[in-house]
């Protein structure tokens, strides 16, 4: 964790922002049931600005003549602290994230309609909930009343996320050292739940094993909900019910990423039940990871982001084709889209504190952007079959996605994510052999 780097990025906005003020609000804790709350987890552009991790906190990032960043956030209370844990307090958070000044929390009212007067416009994330968006209008309508006293009020309120995600989409070195060790973690995760499977198991089991991994090597979290999906269950892109057994003769499909210092990976392998996959399996599986190969190939600067999905579409509806999956020339199932049965997503995301990360994929002329160094993305391609007359039956079932982490370099690409297996000799060598 770099203070220093949060200090350089709340620098970098002032200088952005001119005449203005940012506000962001950290997440709210939330009720899971009675007393009980789901794990708290700080809202992302927040953490971006601050790194601060407790609740009820918010920053101001104050532009103009005299920049500063204030933190209001709760006061130390012992009682509490012994029930919850512990709490910095204003002056110890002040001092430990490199604030100007922090308050109490519950000073906020008294304190932000006196920083807001001083500025022209107001930014903030506007997908903030509707209470957030209140409390700043509460402010602008107590400085409203105020006017005749010549106090100013805020011309304008501003989306703070579009200035927020084009600092986000391009990471620094720290950032890609953090996102390396993410992945390196989840590397290990699947390359232990390729070892653990056999028939018999259920996909719960595989699930565990993975999450076991993740924080036995130092990550706490998943990044996302792991998808295990045994057989037909991989053709449900977000299947989330991980409860049936694994059968022989069926490929497993997992879908899973670990969250380290709030930076995510998001890694897919595929790969049979039984260690040797049949011929059907091979053949489907061939494809995607050639034209998931290929794609790789096109991250690099200069190229559209929509590229790499573009060379790996092509690859998979020829082998579609080819395989008798789709009918007609490449071109015609290309311009009629009757591949969208079998390959019915994008091939990338932007990945980084969240797992579909911020960032803008067309420009205003409504033009993929074109990738720059310090761009992480997914390449995920993948070929879903279903059950149907019009399908030979061997593919019957077949789900198939095979996903890396992939970061911009200044000569190409580098795959953050290359320690998980993924060539067929490694994953039939690997599946089930903690049990030899």
């Amino acid at each position: 964790m770099s203070i220093d780097q949060c200090a350089l990025r709340r620098k970098y906005l002032q200088k952005k922002i001119v005449d203005g003020v940012a506000i962001i609000f950290n997440a709210n804790e939330v009720t899971r049931n009675s007393d009980c709350h789901y794990k708290y987890r700080s809202d992302s552009y927040f953490h971006y600005f601050s790194y601060f991790p407790e609740p009820d906190s918010v920053i101001f990032i104050l532009a103009g003549d005299k920049p500063q960043s204030i933190l209001f956030c709760r006061q130390k209370n012992p009682d509490l602290e012994t029930w919850e844990g512990f709490r910095f307090g204003p002056d110890a958070a002040r001092d430990k994230y490199g604030f100007d000044e922090a308050y109490s929390i519950d000073k906020i009212g008294e304190i932000a309609p006196k920083l807001i007067a001083k500025f022209k416009s107001i930014y903030t994330p506007l997908d903030a909930d509707q209470k957030i968006q209140n409390q700043i209008q509460g402010w602008i309508n107590i400085n409203k009343q105020q006017k005749r006293a010549g106090v100013r009020t805020p011309e304008m309120i501003v989306n703070l996320s579009h200035l927020a995600d084009a600092m986000r989409v391009s990471k620094s070195e720290y950032e890609i050292e953090v996102m390396q060790k993410s992945a390196d973690i989840a590397s290990e995760a699947h390359k232990l739940a390729m070892q653990k499977t056999k028939p018999g198991l259920y996909e719960y089991q595989i699930e565990g094993a993975i999450l076991n991994q993740f924080m036995q090597l130092g990550a706490k979290d998943a990044s996302y909900q792991s998808i295990v999906a045994g057989g037909i269950n991989a053709c449900t892109l977000h299947y989330s019910a991980n409860n049936s057994k694994l059968r022989d003769g069926d490929l497993l499909l997992i879908d899973a990423g670990c969250e380290l210092e709030y930076y995510a990976s998001d890694i897919t392998r595929t790969f049979p039940v039984n260690g040797k996959f049949s011929f059907a399996q091979k053949a489907i599986y061939e494809l995607v990871l050639a034209s998931q190969k290929a794609s790789i190939l096109e991250v690099k600067p200069g190229n559209s982001f929509n590229k790499p999905h573009q060379v790996a579409l092509n690859i998979l509806v020829q082998g579609m084709v080819d395989l008798g999956l789709c009918k007609g020339t490449v071109d015609e199932v290309l311009e009629k889209k009757t591949y969208r049965e079998f390959f019915m997503h994008r091939t990338s995301h932007w990945l980084g504190l969240d797992v579909h990360d911020v960032g803008d994929y067309v420009d205003n002329n409504e033009k993929s952007v074109l990738l720059k160094e310090g761009n992480v993305l997914t390449v995920e391609p993948g070929c879903y079959i279903k059950p149907s007359e019009s399908v030979p039956k061997e593919f019957w079932g077949i789900g198939i996605r095979i996903e890396d982490d992939v970061v911009v370099t200044s000569k190409g690409n580098k795959v953050l994510s290359i320690n998980a297996p993924k060539e067929i000799n490694e994953l039939e060598s690997l599946v089930g052999s903690i049990f030899e």
